[in-house]
């Protein structure tokens, strides 16, 4: 299995655990030095996983709409998709159409683990 097929089967078991909203099992997919970023900057592990453990944020579903983009340099992979989901934020159910574009690292124990998520709303 090439690395590219190694990062698309960890990013769909990835969007199956958030959907999951079991915080330890998402966190598992992550470095320890995480971070999203989205409009409002950046986002550090422990703030996303916290939201999840407390149901401050959940997520119902997680779709990829069409083909996604892999780019692997000098060890690292970075993988760019459109994704549609629904969840629910501060109590507000919320529908998201959204470019996302991560950047996974190997482990010395043959996983693939994500260093960095980017998000911006698709336009249609």
């Amino acid at each position: 299995m090439t690395a590219e097929d190694e990062v698309r089967a960890v990013s769909a078991a990835w969007d199956e655990a958030i959907t999951s909203n079991d915080a330890d099992l998402i966190a598992s997919f992550m470095t320890d030095d995480w971070v999203y970023v989205g409009p409002q900057g950046p986002t550090p592990k422990e703030d996303l996983v916290g939201w999840i453990a407390s149901g401050r944020l959940a997520h119902f579903t997680m779709k990829p709409i069409g083909d996604d983009r892999i780019l692997q340099l000098s060890g690292v992979v970075v993988f760019t998709a459109r994704k549609a989901s629904t969840g629910r934020w501060d109590g507000a159910p919320y529908e998201a159409d959204e470019w996302i574009s991560e950047v996974y690292v190997p482990q010395g124990d043959g996983r693939w683990l994500c260093a960095l998520s980017h998000k911006v709303p698709a336009e249609t």
